[in-house]
């Protein structure tokens, strides 16, 4: 089979189509024909080495963690799936291996999908949605009718955030570029802020949370527009500690097969939609990379492994 893969850290050089060898599934897992990946921040700093002393890897390395495929044969204690199932899943970072033609998943990590859903769409959910989940319901502990700003709410997870924040009934102020205005107040925000045309914190008050996946600046202007009590949700800041009343917290995602489940459900009922940005063929992945490196992504970077 294809897979990228590199046998050192650095930039996107370092990422080499080749083949390799796919093992049988052992235990339990499970053989899975990748139909479509998607690429992450997470990937890139993979890439460059910054992520060993979190999620140290061996060398050579598949990229790639989110992706959805065709199951093709199982180990002899799985027992979830069958042969020909369409699923969905996320790979552990230390093991990586989705932007390859086949990939050998834990049956644990696996969630079905319905024949609704595009291979595009799926791949785009597992990371992505998971993180926004967790920002919002479990570091965050949104209620309903608490106010919540989403930074970079065209981006892949913010995307996501403004619409699970709308449908938990909290009132959603995101930050965007001009450009994307339409697309958030589509996902449902109730207020969009450009923020390259003005001081968002001039504009947002009141606040009980802030997912904040920009960092910087982002972050240290957002701390003073949340009430006692709210709390500060980073995607991007280890370290983050609390300011004073407010609760500040790093989002360390970590797969939950039930959480993707239940967000693949709300997808099935017409309540979730799935931003694209671009779609590539893994042998155009370079590309698809250099796309998610601007930080300027719309939605989700999607690579189609099987063409």
């Amino acid at each position: 089979m294809k897979a990228l893969r590199i046998h050192g850290f650095g930039g996107q050089d370092q990422a080499v189509l080749e083949e390799a060898a796919l093992r049988s599934p052992v235990d339990a897992q499970v053989a899975v024909r990748v139909e479509a990946a998607s690429i992450n921040p997470l990937d890139l700093k993979i890439l460059a080495g910054h992520m060993q002393s979190v999620f140290p890897v061996a060398l050579p390395y598949t990229l790639g963690t989110d992706f959805a495929g065709v199951v093709e044969s199982v180990g002899p204690l799985a027992s979830r799936f069958r042969l020909g199932d369409r699923v969905v899943g996320r790979l552990e970072p230390t093991k990586g291996g989705a932007l390859a033609q086949a990939a050998l998943v834990p049956e644990q990590a696996l969630c079905l999908l319905p024949a609704s859903m595009a291979w595009e769409q799926a791949a785009a959910l597992p990371t992505a949605a998971g993180t926004a989940w967790l920002a919002l319901f479990g570091m965050g502990r949104l209620q309903a009718g608490q106010r919540v700003l989403v930074h970079a709410a065209a981006g892949g997870v913010g995307s996501f955030a403004v619409q699970l924040a709308r449908q938990a009934r909290a009132y959603v102020v995101a930050t965007a570029s001009a450009r994307n205005q339409e697309l958030v107040s589509w996902l449902g925000a109730h207020e969009v802020i450009d923020y390259q045309a003005g001081d968002f914190a001039a504009q947002a008050h009141g606040l009980d949370l802030v997912i904040d996946t920009v960092g910087g600046l982002a972050t240290e202007r957002s701390w003073p527009l949340i009430r006692p009590g709210g709390a500060l949700v980073s995607l991007v800041d280890h370290a983050i500690a609390d300011q004073g009343a407010v609760r500040g917290a790093f989002a360390f995602f970590k797969h939950d097969a039930s959480v993707l489940d239940r967000i693949v459900e709300r997808f099935g009922a017409g309540r979730l939609q799935v931003v694209l940005d671009t779609v590539h063929s893994l042998d155009g992945a370079h590309a698809a990379i250099d796309k998610v490196a601007t930080g300027h992504a719309r939605g989700k970077v999607i690579v189609r492994t099987s063409h």
